[in-house]
């Protein structure tokens, strides 16, 4: 009985984090889908738009190291949470008070808000962990997925209609009124990790393994696990590339374009569900097939203008993506003991994001000398990721 009842209890606290995403992803996914036109209309240049994008996610993910080492040391889990949440949600409705030539100001919130993301997200993937270990490690980080990418559909759609009903007269004007409007989401978003944290002030106590203190060192497996995410990630181009292509080809609309992002992110919702629950049977095997289906999105969005074509390709990118942010984070889970959980988030996320950001430059760079160039870069890296996910799977087994 009193099994059943911390059963529940972690599924509670998982499905409540999950909605937190929900609410959080509806803020700053929903600015994701306007971001880069918003920042042209104040002044910002391409080249300071993707320099300032960069160096965002490059902070949204290195950070992550000093974060996750931090929380490990002072078990200080919800204090970043919170304080992170914070800073990132509260970062998108500020753009809404740009002036019209304050470009400078809304990059710098750009980066703010992907530093508030890099704060919180080693220690609130450890807490997802703890109650994962209890209800099964793949589906409980597919849940979190799951809604956490039902708000990132959302979001963009919300923004659409809002653009839509105010229509094109003044679109600088459109986009502050959509920033303002993300205003009801983000405080939302902190009002439900403070009632998180007054139910579930302590999400150790569902860790099956209660946590030992040990020092962080490398098993063979996790550096061989490292080795194939990053393969990965370099070789997983950014979305921006796929509706950058859908442009220029005219294969949709333009005013369609955002919607692509949120029909990838329905994908990625409903793949999580599935490579989780496949995760918790199969283990690191899920993630070799969810590779083989993502390796092959590139060939079908960047080798032709056919929107039915880009159309699979977008669903192979959802499903990589899914795996991502769920089975990839449950495997870490798996590996690394839950004394020094977020370090081993925190080098997992920021050696993804490195390797994403060298990626996606080098990538964007081969398309324009030829997008074929593009497509065997990407399938190469991802097959070769496989080949480090097997020898992973090897290590682990002796270990």
């Amino acid at each position: 009985m009193k099994k059943k009842i911390i059963r529940s209890g972690a599924m509670s606290f998982i499905i409540l984090m999950g909605i937190v995403s929900l609410f959080s992803d509806m803020t700053h996914e929903g600015a994701r889908s306007i971001l880069g036109e918003y920042l042209n209309l104040t002044g910002a240049s391409a080249a300071a738009i993707g320099f300032v994008s960069g160096i965002g996610e490059l902070c949204g993910y290195s950070l992550r190291l000093l974060s996750g080492f931090i929380a490990d040391k002072t078990r200080k889990y919800w204090t970043l949470v919170i304080a992170g949440y914070t800073i990132q949600v509260l970062a998108i409705p500020a753009l809404a008070l740009i002036p019209e030539h304050g470009w400078i100001a809304a990059c710098g919130l750009v980066i703010l808000e992907r530093i508030g993301k890099a704060i919180k997200k080693p220690a609130k993937n450890t807490l997802i962990s703890f109650a994962a270990s209890e209800v099964g490690t793949g589906k409980g980080f597919a849940y979190q997925e799951f809604l956490d990418q039902l708000g990132a559909f959302l979001g963009p759609v919300i923004l659409f209609v809002i653009a839509l009903i105010k229509g094109s007269g003044n679109l600088f004007s459109t986009y502050r009124i959509c920033f303002a409007m993300l205003g009801i989401p983000a405080l939302i978003t902190i009002s439900l990790v403070l009632y998180s944290r007054a139910k579930y002030p302590d999400p150790e106590m569902f860790e099956k393994v209660k946590p030992q203190e040990e020092p962080f060192r490398f098993h063979k497996s996790f550096l061989f696990y490292m080795i194939a995410i990053c393969l990965f990630a370099f070789g997983f181009a950014d979305f921006t590339l796929i509706t950058l292509h859908a442009a220029k080809t005219g294969a949709f609309p333009e005013t369609t374009l955002s919607l692509l992002y949120s029909a990838a992110m329905a994908v990625d919702a409903f793949a999580a569900l599935f490579f989780g629950w496949l995760f918790d049977r199969i283990g690191l095997k899920a993630l070799i097939l969810s590779t083989i289906c993502s390796t092959f999105f590139a060939g079908f969005v960047f080798l032709t203008g056919n929107p039915w074509l880009i159309g699979v390709g977008i669903i192979l990118w959802g499903i990589g993506m899914g795996a991502q942010e769920s089975i990839m984070k449950a495997a870490v889970s798996s590996i690394i003991p839950a004394s020094m959980r977020s370090t081993g988030f925190g080098i997992f996320e920021t050696g993804f994001g490195i390797a994403w950001f060298l990626g996606s430059w080098l990538l964007g760079a081969l398309y324009d000398i030829k997008p074929l160039l593009l497509v065997v870069t990407s399938g190469t890296a991802q097959l070769l990721a496989i080949v480090f996910y097997v020898i992973c799977i090897r290590f682990r087994a002796k270990e």
